[in-house]
């Protein structure tokens, strides 16, 4: 219906004053709760065509568009937004094609291709708190895009080498006495991730005292640390292929791929494709020779080569060192080319924290410079850090909030909330209540995360993401399994919902609930176009606060007449199927019982 008020004011616009606008450009939203109308239409840019002041033009629009649609009950003008009100008829073929729709909230197919690359981790600690917001938006961003009728392609850059994994593989040379994730009992991410913390222990202490016994600073301290070297030489023995080292990297890393594979399975997200930086990290050769030959690449005298982007407002950057070694943005270059090789994908999403931000500036700037055909399709979905209530997390010193343990805390605090209340069903097997914990606590989780705009900081509080009241997961799935109670209880032989509406008087909280199941779709493309899973998250605690409202006013099972039993049936039933769609959206999974 959006579209088709488009459509027909484009239409009216040139019919009326002999000019011609694109639809696309007419601004149309739901009307805000405190004012009439079903949606509204803002008329300002038309008073150009017009001629009469706000208020005269939506009313002239208003009267146009009323005898062009028969659905059109009312209107009415406030200042210069038009608010259009449907008849009830209207509504309820809405509702009654939306049932009919078995692929409701699936878009129509685009023919885009979209690569999301997310997760990214190191492979010498576990995943933390910090991962598990990116991996969460991740995969969510994922899933609206498929919604929205693309062909999505998950993807996951591995950073499996350089001086940090040295570090983990030199301190369990040193320390670890052959202990490995079986005989520790450790997932092999944290028993890697121990050894990173113990390197820096050491090194700490190393400095300590070479600072106490030698009389001299810190930064020449550093500048003698045994360890440090040790290490360098271990990156460089890597680089050079050294057997040995190559069998303890590949060892220890291994380790971490088996700990990740259960964690990334409790958060309930997979990758179709990884990349690795230990055979990514030498790509961005070809680029340099590529930018050098353009003269969009210059090199000094020193054999470095650098960019100069100040006249784009940014600054001069470094290449390649005299050394002849690639930086870090060099890498993702030579990526970039290599991900578009291979899927020949119109947009790449980066799922990076916004302290990135200046580098993907760089990243996709230099890639336009060096005319690369898919430049303009990168598009980093920058986020802000989670925090906790105790304060940031310090990955060397061994306080990060680990994700495994995170996980487990909000599932044991998913059982203790749900036997305080007396929330449990009876007749669940023991099974059947910790997959309840389960889906409760990782729904809390998931939810609290991506409810609010990548783009903030956020702080994460446990508690308040648990409770079964106000925006939370729990309230949602609550809401679900409710309905499908409804549903269960129902004793009544049901009849079509084609039939049940026929000359149906629609109660304004019924009218509430088939307008926010309408916005579904429109909800899915909205948060396609921004990159942004909390406009779906926020739109199902609505839909979910409206159900809610009408079940408080209105019976299902015991309303009056059995015409108004057989067509909330129907109703409650659509809105459970929303819900459900709209929280597998947000990677989140929603009870039948609780």
């Amino acid at each position: 219906m959006f579209n088709f008020l488009k459509d027909t004011i484009a239409e009216i616009v040139t019919e009326n004053f002999q000019q011609t606008i694109s639809p696309a450009t007419i601004q149309i939203n739901a009307t805000p709760t405190d004012y009439v109308g079903d949606c509204t239409i803002v008329v300002f840019p038309f008073t150009k065509f017009s001629k009469l002041n706000p208020e005269a033009t939506g009313n002239f629009f208003g009267e146009k568009l009323k005898e062009k649609n028969s659905h059109i009950e009312s209107y009415n003008v406030v200042k210069g937004f038009l608010n259009i009100v449907f008849n009830q008829q209207f509504w309820l073929a809405e509702l009654s094609k939306a049932n009919a729709d078995k692929t409701f909230g699936q878009l129509a197919t685009t023919g885009r291709k979209v690569m999301v690359e997310y997760s990214s981790p190191n492979t010498n600690k576990p995943l933390h708190l910090g991962h598990i917001r990116n991996n969460l938006l991740g995969f969510s961003i994922a899933e609206i895009l498929k919604a929205c009728g693309n062909e999505v392609i998950k993807t996951t850059l591995v950073n499996d080498r350089g001086i940090h994994i040295c570090k983990s593989m030199l301190a369990w040379q040193k320390f670890g006495n052959g202990e490995t994730p079986a005989s520790s009992g450790l997932k092999g991410d944290h028993l890697v991730g121990k050894y990173y913390v113990e390197f820096d222990k050491a090194y700490k202490a190393e400095i300590k005292n070479l600072v106490a016994t030698e009389n001299i600073s810190e930064e020449d301290a550093a500048k003698k640390s045994l360890l440090m070297q040790e290490t360098q030489q271990m990156l460089l023995d890597w680089e050079a292929g050294k057997p040995e080292v190559m069998q303890l990297w590949t060892m220890m890393n291994s380790w971490v791929y088996d700990g990740f594979a259960i964690t990334y399975k409790k958060l309930g997200v997979d990758f179709d494709k990884a990349y690795y930086e230990s055979n990514t990290y030498l790509l961005g050769k070809s680029a340099v020779a590529e930018g050098l030959q353009q003269g969009v690449f210059v090199q000094d005298k020193d054999k470095s080569v650098w960019i100069d982007l100040t006249a784009d407002g940014l600054d001069r950057k470094i290449l390649q060192r005299k050394d002849g070694t690639s930086v870090y943005i060099t890498q993702d270059i030579g990526t970039a080319q290599l991900k578009y090789d291979d899927y020949k994908m119109d947009e790449s999403i980066y799922v990076v924290g916004n302290e990135q931000d200046y580098h993907f500036k760089v990243l996709q700037l230099i890639l336009k410079k060096l005319d690369k055909v898919y430049a303009d399709g990168i598009y980093h979905l920058s986020y802000g850090m989670v925090e906790l209530p105790s304060g940031k997390m310090k990955s060397r010193e061994g306080t990060v909030v680990d994700a495994d343990d995170l996980m487990d805390e909000m599932i044991e605090a998913a059982k203790q909330k749900t036997i305080e209340l007396g929330k449990l069903d009876d007749g669940f097997s023991e099974i059947e209540k910790e997959k309840l914990f389960y889906t409760i606590g990782m729904g809390a989780l998931k939810y609290f995360l991506l409810k609010v705009d990548p783009k903030k900081k956020m702080m994460f509080n446990p508690d308040e993401s648990i409770e079964l009241q106000g925006n939370t997961g729990p309230f949602i799935q609550y809401t679900h399994a409710r309905i499908c109670s409804i549903l269960r209880n129902n004793k009544l032989q049901r009849i079509s919902l084609e039939d049940s509406i026929k000359n149906y008087p629609l109660h304004s909280l019924e009218k509430a609930l088939i307008q926010e199941i309408y916005l579904f779709p429109i909800k899915i493309e909205e948060a396609g176009k921004e990159h942004n899973p909390a406009v779906i998250a926020n739109y199902v605690y609505n839909l979910a606060k409206e159900f809610n409202s009408f079940y408080t006013e209105l019976s299902v099972l015991k309303a009056e007449h059995e015409s108004e039993i057989q067509f909330r049936l129907h109703l409650v039933e659509m809105v459970a199927k929303v819900i459900n769609k709209s929280m597998k959206l947000l990677g989140i999974e929603v009870p039948e019982k609780m």
